[in-house]
């Protein structure tokens, strides 16, 4: 901008020492230049602060990488670079048997639980048909006792009869001791429930999720909108869930955002709402307007982490760091190819200094016209 504003100050001083001939001598040349650099530098000064210019702007856009949640090798890639794709629409697969044979094996397991849960209610009702049988025959020895001791007292039976008597009475109530410990055992085997649910089966139940849920993940589909650029996964390749090694990159096409940097000294002007021209450089001698969207109330050299060494000043002061304004452009740039990524020339107009808010427009399109023959 200070080119061209020196350009066409030195076009006009030309224009009045031929048109008006002006004598040149070392006084009006030194006027001219001097009279130049006030002039040019109060206009840079004000118009600068006031209405703020950027050749640091630029589109930018969302990409996911793509990280297979299971480990596997590629059987199919499905997708091809640059092609529109819907959300759901299947990206890769990765080899499904080893996750099938998990599964199947869990289902195995699942039946073979929910069957021996019949089986435990089963023991169950027969331990306690076990407890009802071992009473009923210690009630019988309790009255062959009593019997046979009361034939004794009438001096009826000899002694030994009675002993016998008194051992199978005993040994009934061991019977019963025991058969109510196994009704115990089944009970509280039977008993063992989560949610109403027994607790192998519940357990198995989980893992059969889990594993269908990693059967499921052989299939990767893309997260949204978009289209996957620079895609080098072929079949035969070993997908890995590792966060640092993707599989692809997939880009959004439902969001781009328009941000452009500029100088600190311009925070005290820019607004939301303020008017905003943009030169994009991919479409030369086209101006677009917008509207400033957001100033981001932050620079980036002034962020703290959690880190191993202490902050040394003298990296971060080394570059200031510039203030970041999110622009919504107003025009129609549907109809023109401008891709993510695309860089433009941003300029903001603000409710002060109006007047030079007109240079800075004559300024911008001189600048676009430049990307005809510069990037």
């Amino acid at each position: 901008m200070e080119l061209l504003l020196l350009a066409i100050y030195a076009a006009i001083c030309i224009g009045v020492f031929k048109l008006l001939k002006v004598p040149a001598n070392p006084w009006t040349v030194m006027t001219a230049a001097l009279g130049g650099v006030f002039m040019i530098g109060a206009l840079l000064v004000v118009m600068n602060y006031n209405h703020p210019y950027t050749p640091d702007a630029r589109i930018y856009f969302y990409t996911t990488p793509i990280v297979p949640q299971v480990r596997g090798r590629v059987i199919e890639v499905a997708v091809k670079p640059n092609e529109p794709l819907k959300m759901g629409d299947v990206l890769f697969r990765i080899d499904p048997q080893p996750f099938q044979f998990a599964v199947d094996e869990k289902r195995a397991a699942l039946a073979e639980a929910q069957q021996n849960v019949r089986q435990l209610t089963a023991a169950f009702d027969q331990a306690t048909a076990g407890v009802d049988k071992a009473r009923a025959q210690l009630e019988l020895a309790q009255q062959t006792y009593d019997r046979q001791h009361t034939l004794l007292e009438r001096q009826v039976v000899a002694q030994a009869t009675v002993d016998t008597a008194s051992r199978n009475l005993e040994a009934s109530r061991q019977t019963l001791l025991q058969a109510e410990a196994a009704a115990e055992r089944a009970r509280l085997a039977a008993a063992s429930r989560i949610d109403g649910v027994n607790t192998t089966v519940a357990r198995l139940q989980a893992e059969l999720r889990d594993a269908q849920f990693d059967l499921d993940q052989t299939v990767v589909r893309a997260p949204g909108d978009g289209y996957v650029a620079q895609m080098f996964l072929r079949p035969g390749n070993m997908a890995v869930p590792l966060p640092l090694n993707p599989a692809m990159i997939f880009i959004h096409q439902d969001q781009k955002d328009l941000v452009a940097a500029f100088p600190q000294n311009a925070l005290q002007r820019l607004n939301p709402g303020d008017e905003a021209e943009v030169s994009f450089a991919a479409m030369p001698a086209r101006i677009f307007t917008g509207k400033v969207r957001r100033v981001v109330d932050a620079v980036s050299q002034g962020q703290l982490q959690p880190s191993p060494t202490l902050i040394n000043p003298e990296d971060r002061f080394s570059k200031p760091g510039r203030a970041l304004v999110a622009i919504d452009l107003t025009s129609d740039v549907s109809a023109y190819n401008l891709p993510g990524g695309a860089i433009a020339d941003v300029a903001v107009y603000t409710d002060h200094a109006r007047p030079l808010a007109l240079l800075r427009r004559i300024l911008l399109r001189m600048k676009s016209w430049l990307n005809f023959i510069s990037l």
